[in-house]
């Protein structure tokens, strides 16, 4: 029964090692495509025995249809004829060649049965692919054209990837004229299909050359963004802004980025935080002399407030935003200190705590008055209402009726 099983055994290995002569065979003949069928199910079989000698032989045949689609094409362009060959199969020849060297050289540089390893294939192999691998960039642009974007980030990849295999031992590739446009269009392509992990890891690499920085951080940044999932993830979505908006100052997108992120709930002490140290460096900035007293304002420090929106509107005179905020601080004021300011059981104020209420109630009004003549249409802010509610309190009955009119109330 053991020599039964062992005779099996021993007729499986030769067929399977058959299959890779019959493979070259039929690959000598010019029957390509069929030569591609034989010799597949050797190259995962455990009983082929040179495992490597099978993959050399895959890569071979398959860089043979690819030479002879690009014969064709090569003809076409100098005849100016249209032989028709098949461009889609020539390309995917061109990336199974590649595939399968690598997969040679995996097999190639194991060790024997005596434990002893003799590379025979890479050196060949290596120069040949040396200078054929920019053919995969054009497969991988040629699967994109043809809306198989995942195919053509894993053509794209493959010629970035196999820079680091041991098939190119020796050879410098560190000369790439391609690598940092690939890695970029890997990290576009990736980032469109929501693989953020690829879109980054591409991206990077492409910002190592100053001709991709500024675009390949832009990919970092919203892959990061569109990607954060936990608190650490958006921390480094943070340090990220942060980074670029150092390097590039003038770029207001950064900028208003940051400004995004601060401004989500629960983050006011970290805006008014960031706002102190971007006045440290840009003392000049209307925008975050704005955001700093919207800070102020949203924890009622409203003369703080005032201050900094004074401050965006020396900057820019037609700031109504902030010249209206600045009346708004100033009536919560006043309402705040009549609140405090009234008697416990009657709700009354004195004289003089009248006169101090209308004191700020009067420069709560210069402001809104601003506001109003700046934007009399009401398209930036709506000072009708906190008008009203100051001449009201002021006393002053023709300009409340008119305020009230504008709003819809008046009876």
């Amino acid at each position: 029964m053991m020599l039964a099983v062992l005779a099996v055994a021993a007729t499986t290995a030769f067929a399977q090692d058959d299959l890779v002569k019959q493979a070259k065979k039929l690959c000598d003949k010019g029957e390509l495509e069929s030569a591609v069928t034989t010799l597949t199910p050797a190259l995962t079989s455990d009983q082929t025995e040179d495992k490597a000698e099978a993959w050399n032989l895959m890569s071979d045949i398959q860089y043979q249809l690819f030479m002879k689609g690009q014969q064709v094409e090569l003809e076409n362009k100098t005849n100016n004829t249209a032989n028709p060959y098949d461009t889609a199969a020539m390309h995917n020849a061109m990336v199974a060649a590649l595939e399968a060297a690598m997969k040679c050289d995996e097999f190639d540089s194991k060790p024997n049965e005596k434990g002893k390893i003799k590379i025979r294939f890479r050196e060949a192999n290596g120069k040949k692919f040396m200078m054929s691998r920019p053919y995969v960039i054009s497969a991988g642009l040629y699967a994109y054209n043809h809306n198989n974007v995942a195919e053509a980030i894993k053509d794209w990849k493959l010629y970035i990837d196999s820079a680091e295999s041991p098939l190119f031992t020796g050879l410098d590739l560190s000369n790439d004229p391609y690598r940092a446009d690939v890695c970029y269009y890997i990290g576009l392509a990736a980032y469109n299909q929501k693989d953020y992990a690829t879109a980054t890891k591409y991206a990077k690499i492409a910002a190592q050359d100053s001709a991709k920085a500024k675009e390949a951080s832009d990919i970092i940044l919203f892959a990061q963004k569109d990607g954060a999932k936990t608190k650490e993830d958006s921390l480094a979505y943070l340090a990220t802004i942060k980074d670029l908006h150092t390097q590039y100052p003038s770029e207001s997108r950064y900028y208003n980025l940051l400004m995004d992120y601060y401004s989500k709930p629960g983050r006011q002490a970290e805006m008014k935080k960031w706002t102190e140290e971007e006045l440290a460096k840009d003392p000049n900035n209307k925008m975050t002399w704005a955001l700093k007293g919207e800070c102020e304002m949203n924890a009622g420090q409203w003369d703080d407030a005032v201050a900094s929106y004074n401050k965006a509107a020396e900057l820019d005179p037609t700031f109504v935003q902030v010249i209206f905020n600045s009346g708004v601080c100033l009536n919560s004021k006043a309402i705040q200190l009549k609140d405090s300011l009234a008697d416990k059981s009657t709700g009354k104020l004195t004289v003089e705590n009248a006169n101090k209420v209308k004191a700020i109630l009067a420069d709560a009004k210069v402001y809104l008055e601003k506001s109003k003549e700046l934007d009399p249409n009401r398209e930036k802010v709506n000072w009708a209402y906190p008008l009203y509610q100051i001449y009201y309190q002021l006393g002053d009955k023709a300009k409340s009726a008119e305020m009230e009119a504008l709003l819809g109330n008046n009876k």
